[in-house]
């Protein structure tokens, strides 16, 4: 089997962007709409202070209250861990995205271009409308890794079949891989360091690590979860 699983190292994640930019450029997402978010973050009481940057998304969830929720079976999950959503069957009904404990489902009504009601011509080249009116999130770039694999390239490892935003990263804090195989990058980084998910305590089993290691009072592990959630509205 197969476990595709995305981890960010969050000692090496300089909040750049880069990622969030890199996603919004491979898929064309429109004003307002991040696929890949980077909470800014302060851990501790002075003077123990650190800033900590969270990258977020979709967790690809092993348990998606998503999907559970949808009343078209639009939203579903692979058995290589990726959830999708099917624009064709999905009717906008936002059951998902109030669903979402990680806030990672977006709606856009209407069409929207970065300089108001005319797309400029990239806008209106890229433009999706199967994606306006439906709920749209990361998806793990999943097009390029069912390409890369056809091709025999391995995805985190092989460029061409990795998501955009680990492809981007100036620091190297994102890495992608099979969580089912114990030789994989994500294997050896999970295995050789402390690490958490979001919000494991709702039980959805995510699909996306954070390596955070530090015990002092100014970055410890429960201090960063206690953050993290508090900026997602679940504290």
């Amino acid at each position: 089997m197969t476990r595709w699983t995305m981890v960010a190292d969050l000692r090496r994640c300089v909040g750049c962007q880069t990622c969030t930019a890199a996603c919004k450029h491979a898929n064309a997402t429109p004003p307002g709409v991040q696929w890949r978010r980077v909470l800014d973050l302060e851990v501790g009481e002075y003077p123990d202070v650190q800033r900590a940057f969270v990258p977020v998304g979709c967790q690809h969830c092993d348990d998606p209250p998503c999907m559970t929720v949808c009343p078209t079976t639009a939203t579903r999950k692979r058995a290589d861990g990726i959830v999708t959503i099917d624009y064709d069957l999905c009717i906008g009904c936002s059951y998902c995205a109030v669903a979402c404990p990680y806030q990672a489902r977006y709606k856009t009504d209407h069409a929207s271009f970065a300089y108001g009601g005319a797309p400029a011509a990239n806008e209106r080249q890229r433009h999706d409308p199967a994606r306006v009116a439906v709920a749209t999130k990361c998806t793990f770039c999943v097009e390029r890794i069912d390409r890369g694999v056809a091709a025999g390239q391995t995805p985190g490892v092989d460029p061409d079949a990795t998501p955009a935003c680990v492809n981007a990263c100036i620091s190297q804090a994102l890495a992608f891989g099979d969580l089912d195989d114990p030789a994989s990058n994500v294997s050896r980084l999970l295995a050789g360091n402390r690490h958490f998910r979001m919000h494991e305590a709702l039980g959805t089993g995510p699909g996306f690590h954070y390596l955070w290691d530090r015990d002092d009072a100014a970055g410890g592990v429960p201090a960063l979860q206690q953050l993290v959630a508090e900026a997602q509205g679940l504290a």
